[in-house]
């Protein structure tokens, strides 16, 4: 049994979320993209010591991240 497709959200709809963002989020969800997309890129063995810190970068905003609260205010 195949797993049902997620529907695509419209881009007015992402960028209306990620405008609710505080700005200290926004720079750690930036940082942490970036930290993948490099780590993506650096995948041989010569580009070991630029994976390492990708890593290391990538793990730096995943822990910013945690210690921002997930929602401000609003109904429990």
């Amino acid at each position: 049994m195949n797993a049902p497709v997620p529907a695509p959200i419209p881009d007015a709809v992402a960028d209306f979320k990620i405008r609710q963002w505080t700005r200290e989020r926004r720079t750690h969800e930036v940082a942490y993209s970036n930290a993948a997309r490099t780590y993506q890129l650096c995948r041989t063995e010569w580009t070991r010591e630029a994976r390492e810190y990708a890593i290391a970068d990538m793990h730096r905003a995943r822990k910013q991240l945690a210690t921002l609260p997930t929602r401000l205010g609003g109904a429990s």
